[in-house]
């Protein structure tokens, strides 16, 4: 396997949010991970590598390691935080000049949608898990959120 060729792909791993990735090639297998991140630094962490030959050739993928969803953390007694179930794009309304789906002192009701994250040109629709009034919005509109970060908090019936 060329070395500049490893060179980009380790690149291009470390400014994705990609946690691992796993290319296989002309016999050879690369396994590519970050470390996880427990609180923001400013230092930068390179990948770690791992190159494995294997006795015949394979076809190229990459794989993108999905975690384990979580359940909601339960703050206080009564107040659930909403958290996003995927990468993606949060959005607060179905479309730029429509209503948002709640407001901060809004009730909601088990079921009913009140974000959407888009994931890869898909929009994905968040339904509310447990019936109670928004007491605050965690996440502006139109931003970037990650893999189970708090969205939103609902003070529960």
């Amino acid at each position: 396997m060329d070395l500049k060729y490893l060179q980009k792909v380790i690149k291009m791993l470390d400014s994705s949010n990609l946690a691992e990735l796993e290319i296989e090639e002309e016999g050879t297998k690369i396994r590519l991970s970050k470390p996880r991140q427990k609180v923001l630094t400013t230092a930068l962490h390179s990948p770690s590598a791992e190159i494995i030959q294997t006795s015949a050739p394979q076809p190229v993928s990459v794989q993108e390691k999905i975690p384990e969803p979580k359940t909601p953390e339960i703050l206080k007694e009564n107040l659930y935080e909403v958290r996003s179930p995927m990468v993606g794009t949060f959005y607060r309304s179905p479309s730029p000049d429509s209503d948002a789906y709640t407001d901060t002192g809004k009730h909601v009701k088990a079921g009913d949608t009140i974000c959407i994250i888009e994931a890869m040109k898909l929009m994905n629709e968040i339904e509310s898990e447990v019936s109670g009034k928004v007491v605050k919005i965690l996440v502006e509109n139109a931003t970037a959120v990650e893999y189970d970060q708090p969205l939103m908090l609902i003070e529960k019936d």
